[in-house]
C-alpha cells in the first residue's frame, strides 16, 4: 500500500439511542488520526441531525445487523478512499483518542491482517466473558490471533472483504462475526484481538433480544451447514446442543431454541462452501477447533 491505511467508520442505529450516539460521533472525530469516511445507518428508522461531514443512509427497513452493515460496506466502497472499515456499536464510546492511530498501523504493519477485534468494557473497566473471543482465557487484557472477533467494534480490511465477500445477509443478527471470521481463516487472513483498542460499552445481555434464542439457534446451524467439513457438523451441533441445555434456565427460552434449531434445519441458510482441513487445522492451533 503506497498510503497509511485509510479508516472509514460504519454505525448502525435504530434510532432509539440519540444521545449515545451524538457521544460515539464525538469521541470518533476526536481521534488523532481521524476517519477518511463517517457514516450513519438507520436501519429501518429516521436519522438525527448528523454532525458535518457524517454521511448518512437511512433504509426502509431493518436489515439487521448483517444486512445494515453489508449497506455500509457498499457505501464506503463506492466513495474509493477506504482501506479499512471501523464497525462501532452506536451506544459505544472510544474513550482513547488514539485508537484509530494504533489501528491504522496494525494494517500498515501486516499485509495478511483480515480483521482486528478490540476490546469491550463498561464503565467501570470490566469486560463480559462473552467480550473475551477465545476458549480457557477470561482474561480480557491477553490480546493475539483468534477465530471469532467482537461484533460491537472492529476492523475489517477492505482487500479482505472483495475476496471473501461481506456479512451473511440471512443472519440477520447471532454468530455473523463466526462465519465471516471463519471465511477470513479459510482463505489466509489473520484475526486478532487487541486489547489495546477499548471500546467502551455498557454491561448487557445479548438475551434483551426478544429473538435472541430463536436467531441464536437458527444461525449456528447455519453456521455448521455453511462452512463446516460434513463429518464436523454433527460435531458442533451436538456441543452446542448439550451446552444450552445446560446453560439456559428459561423454559421459553429453551422452547424458542428449539423452534430456531428446527428452522435451521428445514431453511438452507445460504450456499455450502465448507472451510479447508488445513484451516480446521489452523484454528486447532489456535485454541479452538471448530467443534465448539
Amino acid at each position: 500500500m503506497s498510503h497509511p491505511p485509510r479508516l472509514g467508520v460504519a454505525i448502525l442505529t435504530l434510532g432509539n439511542r440519540p444521545a449515545a450516539l451524538q457521544a460515539l460521533l464525538a469521541s470518533v472525530s476526536g481521534q488523532t488520526v481521524a476517519a477518511t469516511r463517517v457514516l450513519v445507518v438507520g436501519n429501518g428508522s429516521a436519522l438525527p441531525e448528523l454532525p458535518a461531514g457524517v454521511d448518512g443512509v437511512e433504509l426502509e427497513e431493518n436489515l439487521g445487523v448483517s444486512g445494515g452493515r453489508n449497506v455500509a460496506i457498499e457505501h464506503l466502497r463506492a466513495c474509493g478512499d477506504v482501506d479499512v472499515v471501523v464497525d462501532l456499536d452506536d451506544d459505544g464510546l472510544l474513550v482513547d483518542t488514539g485508537v484509530f492511530a494504533k489501528l491504522a498501523s496494525m494494517y500498515e504493519a501486516d499485509e495478511r491482517l483480515g480483521i482486528v477485534s478490540f476490546r469491550i468494557a463498561d464503565e467501570h473497566g470490566r469486560t463480559q466473558r462473552r467480550h473475551v473471543p477465545r476458549l480457557r482465557s477470561k482474561h480480557p487484557m491477553r490480546g493475539g490471533e483468534v477465530t471469532t472477533f467482537l461484533g460491537g467494534g472492529h476492523g475489517l480490511s477492505m482487500r479482505m472483504l472483495e475476496r471473501i465477500g461481506g456479512w451473511p445477509d440471512a443472519f440477520f443478527f447471532t454468530h455473523e462475526e463466526t462465519d465471516l471470521a471463519w471465511r477470513a481463516l479459510d482463505d489466509g487472513w489473520r484475526v486478532v484481538y487487541e486489547p489495546s483498542l477499548l471500546l467502551q460499552h455498557p454491561w448487557t445481555s445479548p438475551a434483551r433480544h426478544a429473538v435472541f434464542y430463536r436467531m441464536t439457534a437458527r444461525n449456528r446451524v447455519w453456521l455448521a451447514k455453511r462452512r463446516l467439513p460434513a463429518p464436523l457438523v454433527p460435531a458442533y451441533l451436538g456441543v452446542w446442543i448439550l451446552l444450552t441445555f445446560v446453560r439456559t434456565r428459561s423454559w421459553g427460552g429453551l422452547g424458542a431454541w428449539a423452534a430456531g434449531f428446527a428452522e435451521g434445519v428445514r431453511m438452507p441458510g445460504g450456499p455450502r462452501r465448507p472451510m479447508r482441513w488445513a484451516t480446521v487445522a489452523r484454528m486447532t492451533r489456535l485454541g479452538r477447533p471448530p467443534v465448539v
